[in-house]
């Protein structure tokens, strides 16, 4: 049975997207089919799987103005096993036309049902607002995992989040949960990590994943090559820390699989060889 999973935060910077492309891919890695959903209009998911971005390119927008449906615009990466639905700046109209339409909130919804079926997980990146593209997320997915940066105003903004999911759940999707709260950008030279840490878990509890992300230097990089970490440099800090994050994911929804080899995960060519 599919799963759909929103990464959601209103707190741009804190390893949203880098979080959601390299748990697809290694989701993928590990034989599972996916297809990751661009829902931001800045389109860096896209590019970080080497994807370019044209103007041309249909996005989530083209559905929303009624010139397309989602499974014409999902395209096949160069990543097996790993699709997406791309995204680039025309999507930010999405929001002003969802506005004048009936049951706004429920288009990604309604057009996920007719092909979600076909991948074991489907992994939506949000932009960093609760507007109407964010709520249409909220509203299609089965769980949200939320991304928090280890520092000081770390839960800055989060009550609203929380209200977001409360509502939509009261209103428009019954089913939602939060599926866990991942630690990001932890910088081991930093004494105030472990504090924040511990009032994150103070106010999610078992939610939060024991895996932490590291802010580490290859993961910043490889967006740049349009490579995931696991293709980028998977030996590094950030590429073992990503994948812990996929087999503890894989472990809380009682999955597994084997890790494919990077040389036949990838159309391309590989660094780090």
């Amino acid at each position: 049975m599919t799963k759909v999973v929103a990464f959601a935060n209103q707190k741009g910077g804190v390893g949203k997207t880098t979080t959601c492309v390299n748990l697809a891919t290694y989701l993928a890695a590990y034989g599972k089919k996916v297809l990751l959903v661009d829902l931001d209009p800045q389109g860096n998911a896209t590019t970080g799987v080497g994807v370019q971005k044209t103007k041309d390119m249909n996005t989530f927008y083209d559905v929303v103005a009624g010139e397309a449906e989602l499974v014409d615009i999902i395209m096949a990466t160069n990543i097996h096993n790993l699709f997406i639905v791309p995204s680039n700046v025309d999507l930010a109209g999405a929001e002003v036309d969802l506005v004048q339409m009936e049951n706004r909130e429920k288009v990604l919804a309604k057009q996920l049902d007719t092909v979600k079926a076909s991948y074991d997980y489907v992994m939506i990146d949000c932009p960093p607002s609760l507007g109407l593209i964010t709520v249409n997320a909220l509203t299609s997915t089965d769980s949200v995992i939320i991304p928090i940066q280890c520092e000081f105003y770390a839960l800055e903004g989060l009550s609203q989040l929380m209200n977001t999911v409360k509502l939509i759940k009261q209103y428009y999707n019954p089913n939602i949960d939060i599926e866990g709260v991942i630690l990001t950008m932890k910088d081991s030279r930093s004494n105030l990590v472990n504090q924040v840490a511990d009032e994150i878990k103070s106010f999610f509890g078992k939610k939060v994943f024991e895996t932490v992300i590291p802010r580490n230097v290859r993961l910043a990089e490889a967006p740049s090559h349009g490579l995931p970490i696991y293709l980028y440099d998977n030996k590094s800090t950030g590429g073992i820390a990503y994948n812990d994050l996929a087999r503890e994911f894989l472990k809380r929804n009682k999955d597994s699989g084997a890790l494919i080899d990077r040389r036949k995960f990838f159309k391309g060519d590989l660094t780090n060889e």
